[in-house]
């Protein structure tokens, strides 16, 4: 560099004599003048001069150099120059460069140490640990820094934090678990993206045929190699129809289907709904097809039994009709099959049938990367611990695969499929039991794979916190007929949902009726279930799921039912009078509005004279009607205006302080901070009423 700084002063005139070269020496001067290397004026001259010579990028070198050691000598000030720096981010992903007037934001997942916060932020340890001091707090490089702090030295520093806590996680009950949205995977070949096999399930009233009509597809369509059938039932199996699967879910019935769905899984394609052609639609029939039409599943009816003398096909697609269930052959768009288990009649043309619903609706999944399952049922078995048999709808699931279910977690010991027999890997839509996790979840639970096992352990210890939280709200009941007007002031519900059961069909229907009367325009009453007979565990799950309540006329709860309304909290109210059972369900009705304020005058007081005391002024007043309350709202009305609203401060009766003091006597009466009073003014005392709206 001093040989540079010598150089002859003949180049400094060819510099200056031409005109391009002359140009380049203007722009390094400003630079030079830019990056401001604290020199005299008398060195800034020759610097200038001999700067031409250095190479472009030298000079930014240096520049870089001395922004670098200013930046070591302050704190909050080398942050703002900073600013165009990198955004950190953890799990060592590249940071972006902010726009330039856009604030720095650092992501940070649970508690960070003081070395790992100071590197976010980019600055010194030492520094960092300045400004909590200045907080007085006095941590060392390696202690754990909580939220809360991280929060106020950021803002400190002009930085904004996000955390990835709550965006990963979701609630307990419907344990869905994705990746971080910002780390979300990318869109998925189309050709992973494949048509996939329709989930159906059974449902009908007891003694239609549903495990008959199962057990009939079982046998005519397991491989003639298995014979004797499934040699292990695990609650779910496929069948194969003209090279096409079909998965059917073999549950008891709609209880385990509305529990699953109380639980937010909806992993039923298509409803098959039994009806017996002797018996005709019945009320668990009616009850199956509230619980498919609440989930929003397409439903196809199986008329059963059509073999025996006293089948009326006919009157079962009336009823049905009469329901909403209008058959194809009348101009609806139901699909209706007339089936025989016992003599395996029009088992065909039903497998068919259900192929072609799965055609109109086009289900597809995706054939690779990690896979998502949600859970039929689970169980403790000897010698193999906790199982639970699962439905894959997404991705592969592979044994070795570290999962996460609800609050369990575990390594995929081994993939059983519906013959008994262990499999490598699940693709979308086949039932596969699965060995490996910590505990039996729940049904209707999300299971998930994840490759990192640390982070599963993050997520199963925060739900388990969520899930004591949970059952601690959950110890009241969660809508009753006298708060639901404080759930809808939350916007929790809009409509007011009834299960609505009776002791026989004619006491139903009136009620029903009746209910039905009951009309306005700003609420919606919805009977999302009636029926006849003892209210049970379904009614409860019902109700749970559309966050309703179960009323009953003339009828009792089961123990059970008892049980698991308490548990769930959800609320059972039994009438024997018909009009208070329409009153109470009005009520519950015109909850839902906003209630209107309403003004009731209580007594009114004229102001005869005013005494002055030290350091206020009391009103001598004749209680002229009602009574005068203590506490109570009081207005001052002078010449038909008023002129002060407030709080009655302070009542008297002679020397006495009282409560109140009722027409026809004397008091002293002082207001807030009220001192203007005079003769004549009419004190008013008054009470404001929330009056809940009429219908």
């Amino acid at each position: 560099m001093n040989s540079k700084k010598c150089s002859p002063t003949n180049e400094i005139k060819s510099f200056a004599s031409n005109s391009p070269n002359r140009l380049s020496l203007d722009k390094t001067k400003k630079s030079t003048k830019e990056a401001d290397f604290s020199l005299t004026t008398k060195e800034k001259k020759p610097k200038a001069a001999v700067a031409t010579a250095l190479d472009s990028e030298e000079i930014k070198e240096k520049t870089k150099k001395e922004e670098k050691k200013d930046s070591s000598l302050s704190t909050l000030p080398s942050l703002e120059k900073e600013n165009n720096k990198a955004i950190p981010v953890l799990e060592g992903s590249k940071p972006a460069v902010p726009k330039e007037g856009e604030k720095r934001v650092i992501a940070i997942k649970g508690p960070v140490s003081v070395k790992e916060l100071a590197a976010l932020i980019g600055i010194k340890p030492f520094q960092l640990i300045h400004h909590l001091m200045e907080m007085n707090i006095f941590a060392s490089m390696t202690q754990l820094l909580d939220e809360g702090v991280i929060q106020g030295v950021c803002q400190r520093l002009g930085i904004t934090i996000q955390t990835d806590k709550k965006e990963r996680h979701a609630p307990v009950h419907t344990a869905p678990l994705g990746k971080p949205k910002a780390q979300a995977p990318p869109p998925q070949p189309l050709s992973n993206i494949k048509s996939r096999a329709p989930v159906v399930t059974f449902m009908g009233h007891v003694d239609h045929g549903k495990t008959s009509l199962l057990d009939a597809i079982r046998q005519t369509k397991v491989a003639a190699g298995e014979a004797g059938g499934i040699t292990q039932h695990i609650g779910a199996y496929t069948v194969v129809k003209d090279g096409r699967s079909i998965t059917f879910i073999d549950t008891p019935g709609h209880e385990a289907f509305t529990a699953m769905r109380a639980r937010g899984a909806s992993i039923t394609d298509i409803v098959v709904l039994v009806v017996a052609a002797d018996d005709g639609v019945m009320p668990q029939t009616i009850e199956a097809i509230n619980h498919a039409r609440n989930a929003k599943v397409p439903i196809i009816v199986a008329i059963n039994k059509i073999d025996l003398p006293g089948a009326n096909p006919l009157r079962v697609k009336s009823q049905l009709q009469e329901i909403g269930l209008v058959p194809e052959e009348y101009g609806g768009d139901t699909i209706f099959c007339e089936v025989s288990a016992i003599k395996k009649i029009g088992i065909d043309n039903l497998l068919d049938m259900i192929l072609l619903q799965a055609e109109i609706l086009e289900l597809k999944a995706n054939y690779e990367g990690n896979a998502k399952a949600r859970v039929i049922e689970s169980q403790i078995e000897k010698g193999r611990g906790p199982t639970a048999t699962v439905i894959v709808q997404s991705g592969r699931l592979k044994v070795g695969d570290i999962v996460l279910c609800g609050i369990y977690y575990g390594k995929v010991r081994a993939l059983i499929d519906d013959t008994g027999k262990n499999i490598k890997e699940a693709f979308p839509s086949m039932p596969v039991k699965v060995l490996g996790l910590n505990g039996a979840p729940l049904p209707g639970e999300e299971l998930v794979v994840e490759k990192d096992e640390k982070k599963v352990k993050e997520i199963v210890q925060e739900r388990i916190e969520a899930l004591k939280k949970d059952r601690e709200a959950s110890l009241t009941p969660k809508v009753t007929l006298e708060n639901i007007f404080q759930a809808i002031e939350e916007g929790q519900k809009k409509t007011l949902n009834i299960v609505l059961k009776a002791d026989v069909q004619g006491s139903l229907e009136a009620l029903i009726d009746q209910l039905k009367k009951i009309s306005s325009q700003k609420v919606d009453l919805d009977i999302i279930h009636s029926g006849v007979g003892s209210i049970s565990e379904s009614d409860i799950l019902l109700a749970k799921a559309a966050g309703g309540l179960v009323i009953g006329f003339n009828t009792k709860t089961d123990s059970a039912a008892a049980a698991l309304a308490k548990r769930e909290g959800v609320q059972i109210k039994l009438f024997s009078v018909i009009y208070e059972l329409v009153d109470q369900v009005k009520e519950a009705m015109s909850g839902l509005l906003e209630p209107e304020l309403r003004e009731s005058i209580i007594g009114t007081a004229v102001v005869k004279k005013v005494f002055e005391l030290s350091k206020y002024k009391v009103a001598g007043c004749m209680v002229q009607s009602g009574r005068i309350i203590r506490g109570g709202l009081a207005r001052v009305l002078r010449g038909k205006q008023p002129i002060y609203d407030g709080e009655v401060l302070s009542l008297k009766r002679f020397q006495d302080e009282v409560s109140e003091v009722r027409m026809g006597f004397e008091c002293g009466i002082r207001l807030g901070n009220f001192n203007d009073y005079e003769p004549d003014d009419i004190i008013q005392c008054y009470q404001l009423e929330k009056v809940p709206q009429s219908l």
